[in-house]
């Protein structure tokens, strides 16, 4: 395989005819209206309910806004409505569910295609891990309002339970006054003593996330027509409960809240500015429903934008309220607008607003859970995902397989995971996209500047630059342990990509492909290369960490050179077990079970061979 071929580009009208093909259609019946009720489900919801709290306040790792976090609201409408002009554009041109994978194919190669791709997951399925664990809070707390309990081991995960009591240990051990602990981390250890225990296994496990993400997927399988007009109810009471705050809490401001204004400078503005961008993600994911949108090139840059500027509205106008109400360091509670009204003592209204809360999160649910298997079943209709996995509904015209996958990991990894723990990826994902798609809009300008486009972005190239700039710099405000993570989901995404995806691709050399099929020299080679670099790596581990073992800057040097080593093998080993499955008439797709280790190329090795019709 020539390295030319990993920046293979996908033609627009090839992306576009594919929406036609009877096995691959989705039903057209969204208008503008609705796109627009997408947008706003998708973006207001946990970060103007809860994250806005913290970015005003302050937290342990970075300074509060104070009253300016308006100013930090307007500096990210800038960054998204330059990311927004760009996104018009490519889906006026590219009417198609992958949205900013998509558009990368087109435009940056299938190579940057597929980091985009893997790249969205973060935004969609692990952003919506972390907003189902926040919508299951909210449902207690409104629970608790009502005077209705819900067991507490049914309602945390694993994780936070076993953190929770080994600090309330800690805390007693040391005489500590267990009233300073949060009411979280207080409900989250209650939950681990309270458990029932099979086999010593405490049971806990975050049933209200597991159960409303399975409920939102059973709609989205039904159809989309169905799914749009529930959504566009919960849109509907969001707004009513937004306005609603806007309306009480005008009377209970007072001006001398908002002075100081910006308590902390540029430094918080800027710092509130990366927490609450968090707000403005979901805006873009009404580009996933392109494909099943009636005029796509007038109606698509109309939802993208309006829903935007919607937001933007709202955004503004609750932070002067919010500020107004009350002292900004009393607001960073995760309900900082239940909490001005509490502090107030108008409790009716905090629980109005608690109820709000709910619906908000279950439309960003809803609308999240949409993108996702639409931008996987685009990509297994690439071939860079199972084809399996591009089936539509008989019936309901939807991408049901892709849907009740993401609805299973989405809703299993909630019901276990800890908040914190995922929620970090999901800023530097979406910001990420926004920069791939900015670039790919000065690329095809440049490639293809004759190609009708519906709408255009203004001032190029101004605005994708602007884009661009704004986002790195938000993403530059991100700690780094988030890029960490965020370089090592990417490296986890490439294993995949090298195994299977890039000779599965419908882009690929199919005369290579049937050469190393017959030659069966696909996958000797790197099945060699990957079990002699793992026991290299092996052979450097023990020389750092042996007696004579080397200290200090040395021994940090080391570990890089046996973690690079050791992914270089891992590389090689899928490459060799995908090839070893493809050798035997089978999918590559089949060789990733190599990632069991020995294990794995033993199955692929007890497979029998399969006569193949045509290269794959």
């Amino acid at each position: 395989m020539r390295w030319i071929q990993l920046f293979r580009r996908k033609s627009l009208d090839q992306s576009v005819g594919e929406t036609t093909e009877p096995q691959h259609q989705l039903k057209r019946v969204l208008g503008p209206v609705q796109l627009t009720a997408l947008g706003v489900g998708a973006a207001i919801g946990a970060g103007i309910f809860s994250s806005i709290g913290s970015a005003v306040a302050g937290g342990g790792d970075h300074v509060g806004a104070g009253p300016a976090i308006i100013i930090s609201f307007i500096l990210v409408a800038v960054a998204c409505a330059l990311a927004g002009f760009c996104y018009a554009e490519f889906a006026s041109m590219v009417p198609t569910a992958g949205s900013a994978y998509t558009y990368a194919y087109a435009t940056l190669g299938e190579l940057i295609a597929w980091i985009i791709g893997w790249d969205l997951i973060l935004e969609y399925a692990v952003g919506n891990v972390a907003v189902a664990v926040s919508w299951s809070g909210y449902f207690q707390e409104l629970l608790r309002g009502l005077g209705m309990h819900w067991p507490s081991w049914l309602g945390a995960d694993y994780r936070s339970a076993l953190q929770a009591v080994n600090e309330v240990a800690r805390l007693q051990a040391s005489h500590g006054n267990l009233s300073s602990l949060s009411v979280d981390v207080r409900q989250a250890a209650e939950a681990w003593t309270t458990a029932p225990q099979i086999a010593g296994l405490h049971i806990v496990f975050n049933l209200p996330a597991f159960l409303i993400v399975m409920l939102l997927t059973w709609i989205l399988v039904l159809g989309i027509r169905e799914s749009a007009w529930f959504n566009a109810a919960m849109v509907a009471v969001k707004l009513v409960i937004v306005v609603f705050f806007l309306a009480v809490g005008t009377f209970y401001i007072q001006p001398a809240n908002w002075t100081p204004f910006a308590p902390h400078g540029f430094k918080g503005i800027a710092s509130g500015a990366a927490i609450i961008f968090f707000a403005y993600i979901g805006f873009d994911a009404v580009s996933t429903a392109a494909e099943e949108t009636r005029d796509p090139q007038r109606n698509m840059p109309i939802g993208i934008l309006a829903s935007l500027v919607v937001c933007t509205i709202l955004y503004i106008t609750v932070a002067v309220v919010l500020t107004g109400m009350l002292k900004s360091s009393e607001l960073g509670t995760a309900e900082p607008l239940a909490t001005a009204f509490s502090a107030r003592g108008i409790n009716w209204a905090a629980g109005i607003v608690s109820f709000g809360a709910v619906v908000a999160t279950t439309s960003v649910l809803f609308v999240f859970q949409l993108g996702q298997p639409r931008i996987l079943f685009v990509m297994a209709r690439d071939g860079l995902l199972p084809q399996w996995a591009a089936k539509v509904h008989p019936r309901f015209r939807t991408p049901y397989v892709t849907t009740i996958l993401t609805g299973v990991f989405v809703a299993g990894f909630a019901g276990v995971s800890n908040i914190n723990e995922v929620v970090e990826l999901c800023n530097i994902g979406t910001l990420f996209a926004f920069v791939l798609v900015a670039a790919g809009i000065l690329v095809l300008r440049g490639i293809d500047p004759d190609r009708p486009r519906p709408f255009r972005t203004p001032l190029v190239p101004w605005v994708p630059l602007g884009a661009i700039i704004t986002c790195v710099w938000l993403m530059r405000e991100l700690p780094w342990v988030t890029w960490w993570r965020f370089i090592f989901w990417l490296a986890a995404g490439m294993i995949i990509y090298w195994g299977a995806g890039v000779h599965e691709s419908k882009l690929a050399d199919r005369k290579d492909i049937a050469a190393d099929r017959a030659a069966n020299r696909s996958f000797m080679v790197p099945l060699a290369i990957g079990l002699g670099l793992m026991l290299t790596t092996a052979i450097v581990l023990a020389a750092l960490t042996g007696p004579h073992g080397i200290a200090g800057a040395g021994m940090k040097i080391g570990a890089v050179v046996a973690l690079m080593l050791a992914y270089a093998g891992l590389v090689f080993w899928i490459r060799g077990c995908c090839g070893y499955a493809f050798s035997k008439g089978r999918s590559r797709w089949l060789g990733l079970i190599g990632l069991s280790g020995p294990v794995g190329l033993i199955l692929i090795a007890l497979l029998r061979p399969k006569r193949s019709t045509a290269p794959r």
